[in-house]
């Protein structure tokens, strides 16, 4: 297993835990082999962000859209399992 480190940062006043529990789920389901670790970081001022390895990989900062559990994925496939099928495709 490799040492990746996922962290989904989210608004506690939003009340995005639940939706950070989810992803945090789908993400160890998904990528069991190569994720080690995913910590959820409770946040602010409607934060929802997800880091890899302390890099954004996805968020609604600057007023975007939330990021989708499939658009998540890819993204986060295409850094750490090029090439892999993940059923969102």
């Amino acid at each position: 297993m490799t040492s990746r480190r996922v962290e989904i940062t989210y608004c506690t006043r939003c009340k995005f835990l639940l939706r950070a529990a989810w992803l945090a789920q789908e993400l160890l389901t998904t990528f069991e082999s190569e994720v080690s670790e995913v910590a959820l970081r409770p946040g602010s001022r409607g934060t929802f962000e997800v880091r890899l390895d302390g890099d954004v990989i996805a968020s609604n900062a600057n007023g975007g859209a939330m990021p989708d559990a499939g658009e998540v994925k890819r993204l986060l496939r295409d850094r750490i399992a090029p090439g892999r099928r993940i059923g969102h495709d």
